[in-house]
């Protein structure tokens, strides 16, 4: 008796979870199909400029750390008097 309504109620469920996946924002990614679609945050501008400017400043610390391990090594091998 039980299976009689629980089996329909379940098969509903992965259905309606199945169409609500389809057309749900898919986060930060890639965009939804059209009628939900929006312009996902990476891609506008301000997210473009603030993600290069964290780009430029972790490459210019990694550059900072390079440039002191060479200095710790040539002082090693070469210690000024």
């Amino acid at each position: 008796m039980l299976d009689r309504f629980y089996l329909p109620i379940l098969a509903l469920a992965a259905a309606a979870a199945i169409a609500l996946a389809m057309v749900w924002p898919q986060g930060l990614g890639d965009r939804s199909p059209a009628p939900f679609g929006r312009e996902p945050v990476q891609r506008t501008a301000e997210m473009q400029a603030q993600m290069q400017r964290q780009h430029e400043a972790a490459q210019r610390r990694a550059e900072q750390a390079r440039q002191a391990v060479r200095n710790i090594q040539n002082q090693a091998i070469a210690p000024s008097q």
